[in-house]
């Protein structure tokens, strides 16, 4: 645990994290604005409600950045070559010639947010002290994200993207880097491959998720996706040792290779990143391998992740359009009487994970010397997801399941050791396999266009996870606010957003939070605390966006 943030009391803490998730996780824009200023067109041309993207969106993305068909006939700022194309004849005798955009293709977007939170926000007040009671308030102003981010084709299917947060919440430094990457388009064609069958992105970004978290158009994360698995051995009947901080909301650093479309029939990725299970940032990390200003001994080694095991991540979907007209059908965007508009279609995916959480424990030899106790605790994570589409109307879902292995450090006699270590606590000298940790949950969420500016969404989010009940009753009597009263938590999101101007939307959400408690007593029979006096913390959120 980050020790400036082990000063605060826990169950403020737990107040405080997911309503600045909520903030600091808002989304991302997919396309930008300078792709209007390069193709004079309006963001609906790829966007329903930014940063939604529409069929025509999903083939601009897919072909990097570019119209997927002609171009050079749409493009009105013409690109500035990088050499010339006579170039080619003479390859490799000279270098193969490229493209930049002819304008610099920048973004900017801010946004800010009103904050109402309900009537039993303070009931944690009971633990505080009588003198500095913890106050949380009823209203509250707050900005969001400054971002700047560019993106665009440098030609011969070479696209990047690279989207940073100068400011988050009004502090510079508390910015960071997002998506960051090159992406190399239909490379099987060197292998006589049919085309935009492989594709390769190289860099940091966004995991192929069925539905993005980086760039989703909710106000809150997906609760599914901000999940991580930990639990710690104790003494209270639970055995677990799981501290593995990994969550689909972080980005990644590694390779991926892809294939097909996501606008119609099949679309598969595959990528291998480092692995960051530790929860400490990899810059923290490579802090450790620089070389001092003074000339260090570490040999010049530049960076380093948490382990040398890479995490595994693949996805394979089919989209069904199911237009009448065969032609209409196929085509990237469905036609009618009242020109494109997207396909009706269905479509259904499934995805998977694997990787190994490194942990390193002290410990001791059977011959009594110290030693570093080090496992690797496979763990995986597995769904699958739909997508149904008809006109107005979108209904997707997504459900995934949890596992990691459970390795719980042991004595010289084969008995759990409890966590942390006392004074009085014997060193473990191995790991043994106990029952695994697991979770699982989705979420369910429609959208209705009401009109072409006004969008209206509900969405469910559930989480059933053993190891956050088992944490939440391990705490001392009266400690875990937030602790949910059971091990599903389910939180009804209902919002509404409005474009103003297609480049500014003004949005709503309301989230009805599962129920929490801040009493509890010593259940006779396991020993555990058992939560009392059940509440729930509602909260209502507008925010108000604009790109530039």
């Amino acid at each position: 645990m980050n020790k400036s943030a082990a000063r605060f009391p826990a169950h403020v803490l737990s107040v405080l994290i997911p309503v600045l998730v909520m903030v600091l996780t808002s989304p991302k824009s997919e396309a930008i604005p300078a792709f209007s200023r390069q193709y004079h067109t309006s963001c609906q041309t790829c966007h329903i409600a930014f940063p939604k993207l529409n069929d025509f969106g999903k083939a601009f993305k897919d072909a990097g950045f570019k119209f997927p068909k002609d171009d050079e006939t749409f493009l009105k700022v013409p690109a500035v070559m990088l050499g010339a194309p006579a170039q080619k004849d003479v390859f490799p005798r000279s270098v193969w010639p490229g493209e930049i955009p002819g304008l610099p293709p920048i973004g900017l977007r801010m946004n800010m947010f009103f904050q109402a939170t309900g009537a039993k926000r303070n009931q944690f007040n009971v633990l505080s002290a009588p003198a500095a009671p913890q106050f949380i308030p009823a209203t509250d102003f707050e900005t969001g994200l400054f971002s700047i981010f560019t993106a665009g084709n440098f030609g011969g299917d070479i696209a990047f993207w690279v989207d940073d947060d100068i400011s988050v919440s009004g502090q510079n430094a508390s910015g960071g880097l997002g998506d960051a990457y090159m992406r190399f388009g239909n490379i099987g064609r060197f292998a006589k491959l049919p085309t935009d069958t492989l594709n390769l992105r190289v860099g940091q970004f966004e995991l192929d998720l069925p539905f993005t978290q980086a760039r989703t158009y909710n106000l809150s994360p997906y609760d599914i996706y901000s999940e991580a698995n930990i639990g710690a051995v104790n003494a209270m009947g639970a055995q677990q040792n799981v501290a593995n901080q990994f969550a689909f909301a972080g980005a990644a650093k590694g390779i991926e290779l892809s294939g097909g479309h996501n606008y119609g029939g099949y679309h598969y990725s595959v990528a291998m990143f480092n692995q960051n299970t530790s929860g400490v940032s990899q810059a923290s990390n490579s802090s450790r391998y620089l070389p001092s200003a003074t000339g260090g001994s570490s040999g010049g080694i530049g960076f380093g992740s948490d382990s040398s095991t890479k995490d595994i991540y693949a996805r394979l979907s089919y989209r069904f359009n199911l237009e009448r007209d065969p032609a209409s059908r196929s085509a990237i965007q469905a036609a009618g009487t009242t020109g494109p508009h997207d396909h009706t279609y269905l479509n259904v995916g499934s995805f998977y994970l694997r990787g190994n959480s490194r942990q390193a424990l002290p410990g001791v030899t059977l011959a009594g010397g110290n030693t570093l106790l080090v496992a690797h605790e496979p763990f995986y994570r597995a769904g699958g997801d739909f997508s149904f589409n008809i006109r107005a109307l979108n209904v997707l879902g997504l459900y995934m399941y949890g596992r990691d292995k459970n390795l719980l450090p042991v004595d010289s006699s084969g008995n759990p050791i409890p966590l942390p270590f006392g004074s009085t606590s014997p060193l473990p000298t191995s790991f043994i396999s106990s029952f695994p940790a697991v979770f699982h949950g989705g979420f369910v969420e429609a959208d209705y266009m009401i009109l072409p500016w006004i969008f209206a969404i509900a969405r469910w989010d559930g989480v059933h996870s053993s190891a956050d009940r088992i944490n939440a009753l391990a705490l001392s009597p009266g400690f875990p606010y937030f602790g949910a009263t059971q091990s599903a938590r389910n939180r009804f999101t209902p919002g509404v957003q409005f474009l103003i101007h297609p480049n500014v939307k003004a949005s709503f959400e309301y989230q009805i939070r599962p129920r929490q408690s801040v009493t509890s007593a010593v259940d006779p029979v396991t020993g555990l605390q058992k939560l009392q006096n059940p509440f729930r913390v509602n909260t209502a959120l507008f925010g108000l966006e604009f790109v530039y």
